[in-house]
């Protein structure tokens, strides 16, 4: 085999793997969620991420704190929009883990299956 036709080999399994994950993170979703909408789902979990952004946003006002320099205005906003930013994005993952580990498990169902047929391609078991 060539390096041209191996290279077109891999890149076509590679897409196939791909499809096949979207495809199962898919499934997973729509699993999850039982035939609703997303929206009102993560509508719901942006008021929960809230007392986390704030606290982060709180814990990064106090890290920019430094008591040998003067604090500019600028500096300690920056680290307070910096944590509250990351605690907005921890309370969302946090409030969705579910739904994330659902689209996970799914998308690994479908890539554990194109993996598995594409062994059996290049190592076909022969009980003859």
């Amino acid at each position: 085999m060539g390096l041209r036709d191996w290279s077109k080999s891999n890149v076509d399994y590679g897409l196939k793997v791909v499809n096949s994950g979207i495809e199962g993170a898919r499934s997973g979703r729509e699993a999850f969620l039982h035939g609703e909408s997303l929206t009102p789902f993560l509508n719901e979990s942006f008021p929960d991420a809230l007392k986390p952004a704030i606290l982060a946003a709180c814990i990064g006002v106090l890290g920019s704190y430094s008591y040998k320099r003067n604090k500019s205005l600028g500096r300690v906003l920056a680290y307070g929009l910096l944590g509250g930013a990351i605690g907005f994005g921890a309370g969302i993952a946090w409030k969705n883990r579910r739904l994330a580990a659902s689209v996970a498990s799914g998308a690994l169902k479908n890539v554990s299956k194109i993996r598995d047929e594409h062994w059996l391609e290049k190592h076909p078991i022969d009980y003859a």
